[in-house]
Formats: structure tokens, sequence, C-alpha cells
């Protein structure tokens, strides 16, 4: 037990400092029920520390701050990941990390095919908000986020600038992995992404 115990510890430094873990990251170490047992032993030891019901994080520590909240994106995907949720940002979050808005949103929300709920983060709540099947088309890949950033602006805001910048700046994959999706997008998007992708 306390060979899979360091095992844990070992891949849930790996993942990263700040980010999260969960149970299902670590199946191939062993059962379910051990590896959960040595996550919570690690936890309980302050190797680790427990986010929320399954999730855990290694936290980055402050000089002077002490440990730090952990990145909120990879508490989302791991969640979602765990639940076996389809993971979305939404419009305003897209287009941020697009830099295609300064605006940060107040909130720090995802879209998924799953119930709609709340977990607290420190300081902070992530809220998950259930969405359709339209809204998640490109769910977890870089196709998404951009369909998401083209709908931020809607059809009556999306202007030729933004249009180059998104044609600039997204990888090559990208922008054939949205010429796939185009078919299934609203007319107005599929037309956005014709311009994106010419």
């Amino acid at each position: 037990m306390r060979d899979l115990t360091l095992k844990v510890l070992k891949r849930a430094k790996a993942v990263g400092l700040g980010s999260a873990l969960t149970p299902k990251a670590c199946g191939d170490l062993g059962s379910r029920a051990s590896v959960d047992q040595a996550l919570s032993r690690l936890s309980r030891a302050g190797k680790i520390r427990r986010i929320s019901r399954g999730v855990y994080d290694v936290p980055k520590n402050h000089p002077t701050l002490g440990p730090l909240s952990p990145d909120p994106d990879s508490v989302a995907r791991a969640i979602a990941d765990q639940s076996g949720y389809r993971l979305q940002p939404t419009p305003a979050r897209a287009a941020n990390a697009l830099g295609l808005s300064s605006q940060v949103p107040a909130q720090i929300v995802y879209l998924i095919d799953g119930s709609s709920r709340k977990i607290k983060l420190g300081n902070q709540t992530i809220h998950f908000r259930h969405a359709g099947p339209r809204v998640l088309l490109g769910a977890g890949t870089p196709e998404g986020v951009a369909l998401q950033a083209i709908r931020a602006f809607g059809p009556d805001h999306l202007t030729e600038g933004v249009i180059q910048q998104l044609r600039r700046n997204l990888p090559s994959d990208t922008k054939t992995g949205l010429k796939k999706l185009a078919h299934r997008a609203p007319q107005w998007m599929a037309s956005a992404i014709d311009a994106v992708t010419a």
C-alpha cells in the first residue's frame, strides 16, 4: 500500500503544481478503492490538498501568501473528466482566452451536458451550467473554444477585424477542425468559419 501511495504522489506531482488530479487519472496504478485510500492518506498527511470530492492537487506555494488557489481550468477539466461531462467555456471566456476581448468574466462558468452545479474553490466558485448539443459543438477541443469565441460576438458584431485575428492566430489544425464542424453550426457561424478558414 505504501508503494501505491508513493506512486500516486509521484503522479500528482507529475500533473503539475496547482493542477487538479482525480482518482481516474491514477486508475492504471491500482483499484479504485486503493487509489481513493492512497489519495485520502496523502491528503491527511498534507502531501496533497483535497479541493472537492474526488479532486486533489499539489498546491503551488507563494513565499508570503502560502498555498495558492488551484487553477480553475484544471479543476473544471478534472471534474468534467471524472463525471464524463463534455466541457465548453462560455462565449465571453473563450473570446478572452483567444485575445479577442480584454474583458475577464467576473464569474468562472463552464457549459456542460450534465446537471448544473457549483464547486467552491477557496474564495472562488466554479459554476457548471447545463447546455444543449449545439452550444457544446466541439467541446473539449481548440475548435470548440474558437466556435464559442465567434458566438461571443454574434452575427451582428462579428467584425472583419475579429475574423482576421482568428485567421492569423488559429493553428492550421484548429482551422481544419473548424471546417469539419461548419455543417453542424448555425448558418451565420458557418459563414464566419468559411471566412476564418479561407
